[in-house]
């Protein structure tokens, strides 16, 4: 199968497979004489797992572990239990943090009369001067 049918089947582009193997994350397809890469099934489930952790979230360093994981016949599901579970933990935390700056923009935002003056509470609480730092409502 060579990288068009790949891509097709994966849901990834030419330019991503071949990134996954330059990077190492795949397993290195066969080439034929005029230097084409032949890819078969397993490609296709290590690209798809690839695309699939990359949407939830996985670095390139994590998808590695996966891919191991999915390689490893001794693996313990386990492992890939409490590496999803870390990521949800990360991405919990990542809310957590977006959330809190949400709250601080919409208490500048109430503290800005938002008119014609040059006087803007915003831009003096992030530049750290004239005002005292706005702290966001929590209700």
């Amino acid at each position: 199968m060579n990288i068009s049918d790949v891509a097709k089947k994966t849901g990834l582009t030419s330019k991503a497979i071949r990134f996954y193997e330059e990077k190492g994350l795949v397993t290195a397809p066969l080439r034929s004489e005029n230097g084409y890469r032949s890819y078969g099934a397993k490609h296709i489930e290590e690209l798809t797992l690839l695309r699939q952790a990359r949407q939830v979230g996985f670095t390139l360093d994590e998808c590695r572990e996966l891919v191991a994981l999915f390689h490893n016949p001794d693996r313990h599901s386990a492992d890939v239990k409490a590496r999803t579970l870390e990521k949800v933990a990360e991405i919990e935390n990542h809310i957590s943090e977006l959330n809190a700056m949400r709250l601080q923009l919409l208490a500048l935002a109430e503290q800005c009369p938002g008119d014609e003056s040059a006087d803007c509470p915003i831009i003096n609480n992030l530049a750290g001067c004239c005002h005292t730092t706005v702290k966001p409502d929590t209700h």
